[in-house]
């Protein structure tokens, strides 16, 4: 289920109906109920990964924290783990089929349905078994095991469960892969390893999140939650499932176990970010994804021009897409009285990369800084092993938005940028950070190694990546332009987007507008709207974070 769907705008007033009528005691019931299903409608098996990675950190943050579980903390998990192999992967759910418009018409085979999978009774057994091991090995853990021992034994269960999981549907088909092609250019005929997996939808999202939790409650930043729901609650609350923010244990626990007020402010506050996440979406990224289509997937000869222009265009396009995801996101949560973190702050502002890293994507930046560069080391010990860490750690951001090697390559080059900004930012006067016009040549100076790094994380290969970089060095006779002509509705957007960002970037605040009087807040709502309403002739496109 995504957010610009028929489907989310059913599903969204539903849950909001549901969750306004019951009480604060089962509002959280509601949330975890949609957060599953929200989940599920792509495709329900997968729910039982979810479960894993919820079972493994809710045992492990307690056994770290406490070095024991209560009965009651243990029964949990092993029925929450075993109930979701039983019902979400034991049943063929290929024999039911919605149909229709609205999905209103249901055809179930049940003898289909009612025919156990193999591998549901294999994932069955195997959960069994490991549920078994635990509960037999507890006794044994908690009267042979010192406290600092356990507390690291536990810490490298989660890593390895939720790390494990996340290179086994995400990387290892690319590295068995690239193995194979290596073996072959030798000469060697090795079988085939590969295995018949697709990439479970948010799991880079999900698994970084709960890793944040363990890794606080080992750090002692945090205490652990003590009950299952609340914590599956965390892990699956809908808003930020699939594409971010990647929230924190600490930020949004509190929110979820605490009082939540729900006013007139939340809700158009809410409103407003919903809007211009679909106007972001809907109307400009949407709208550019043909044309930098176009240029990307060409199959012939490209110009400078063409390479420039719709480069330009995917940088707008992915930070509309991804910005826009996160603002409905946040927009949603504000009518559940829970409030996000931010994850962007107008990135294209900056000046330096790590100006652009502090804006950009903030919530996967900063957990790159607290969970990896600062245990390597961050900025302690010599420069070299500071650029050493700083390489490595967007070498990895770059690796943990997609098995290719122009995710390697991209990161690469932002840790590139990230160390020769470090280099010489001793040497240059210091920042001005005055109007945005003497801002605005650095920006624009600044944004051009921005476009070549959108260029790597484009490119369909590393011939394409060469033949565009020779073509933008040193051929420049081919200046026509053959890109796709944006819609009228993506030159719109991006023409109220600079605007609204003007005013937002002189603000310092995403509602600029309620510094404002009346008739500005209903004359920026009416823009958006009538953005929104010429982006319903784009055609939908997948949010592009969905792939990671």
């Amino acid at each position: 289920m995504i957010f610009n769907s028929l489907s989310f705008a059913i599903f969204l007033p539903i849950v909001l109906l549901f969750y306004y009528l019951c009480g604060r005691r089962y509002q959280n019931w509601v949330l975890l109920i949609a957060g599953y299903t929200f989940y599920g409608v792509w495709d329900i098996r997968f729910l039982y990964l979810v479960s894993l990675s919820t079972v493994l950190d809710f045992c492990t943050g307690l056994m770290i924290a406490n070095g024991r579980m209560t009965l009651a903390q243990r029964l949990a998990p092993t029925c929450h783990l075993l109930g979701f192999a039983l019902f979400f992967l034991v049943p063929d759910w290929h024999a039911v089929v919605f149909q229709g418009a609205y999905l209103n018409n249901i055809n179930i085979d049940w003898q289909q349905l009612l025919t156990p999978t193999s591998l549901g009774l294999n994932v069955l057994g195997l959960s069994g078994l490991g549920v078994a091991v635990a509960n037999i090995a507890y006794p044994y853990v908690l009267k042979h095991m010192e406290e600092k021992t356990k507390r690291i034994f536990f810490l490298r269960c989660s890593l390895m469960g939720q790390l494990g999981m996340l290179g086994v549907f995400k990387y290892y088909n690319f590295f068995v892969a690239e193995a194979e092609g290596c073996l072959k250019s030798l000469g060697v005929d090795a079988p085939s390893m590969h295995l018949d997996i697709i990439l479970p939808i948010g799991i880079s999202f999900y698994t970084f999140q709960t890793l944040s939790y363990v890794c606080d409650v080992y750090w002692g930043k945090m205490q652990p939650v003590s009950r299952l729901r609340d914590f599956a609650l965390f892990v699956s609350y809908f808003p930020p499932l699939v594409a971010g923010p990647i929230e924190r244990a600490s930020h949004l626990i509190p929110r979820i176990l605490g009082e939540r007020r729900i006013n007139f402010e939340n809700i158009c506050q809410g409103a407003y970010l919903i809007l211009l996440g679909l106007v972001k979406k809907m109307a400009i990224a949407d709208g550019l994804a043909g044309s930098v289509f176009s240029v990307y997937n060409a199959s012939g000869d490209v110009g400078w021009l063409d390479i420039v222009t719709a480069t330009v265009a995917f940088a707008i396009q992915i930070y509309c897409d991804f910005s826009g995801y996160s603002d409905i996101a946040c927009g949603v949560s504000l009518w559940f009285g829970i409030e996000l973190l931010k994850n962007f702050d107008q990135p294209y502002f900056s000046l330096n990369p790590s100006e652009f890293w502090r804006r950009w994507h903030i919530s996967l930046s900063s957990w790159l800084r607290d969970y990896l560069y600062i245990p390597l080391g961050g900025n302690r010990g010599s420069e070299i092993k500071v650029y050493r860490n700083l390489m490595l750690t967007m070498v990895l951001g770059g690796l943990w938005h997609g098995a290719a090697w122009n995710f390697l390559l991209w990161g690469g080059y932002q840790g590139a940028m990230l160390i020769i900004h470090r280099l010489f930012v001793g040497r240059k006067p210091a920042e001005f950070c005055g109007t945005l016009l003497m801002r605005l040549p650095r920006m624009m100076f600044f944004f051009v190694f921005i476009c070549y790094g959108w260029l790597l994380f484009r490119a369909t290969s590393f011939d394409q990546i060469s033949s565009f970089t020779q073509i933008l060095l040193s051929d420049f006779s081919n200046m026509s332009l053959h890109m796709k002509i944006p819609p009228f509705s993506s030159l719109l957007g991006i023409f109220i987007l600079i605007f609204v960002e003007i005013f937002q970037f002189k603000r310092q605040n995403i509602h600029f507008y309620t510094y404002y009087p009346a008739v500005i807040h209903g004359g920026v709502y009416a823009l958006l709207i009538f953005a929104f309403i010429m982006g319903l002739s784009n055609d939908s496109q997948q949010f592009i974070y969905f792939q990671f």
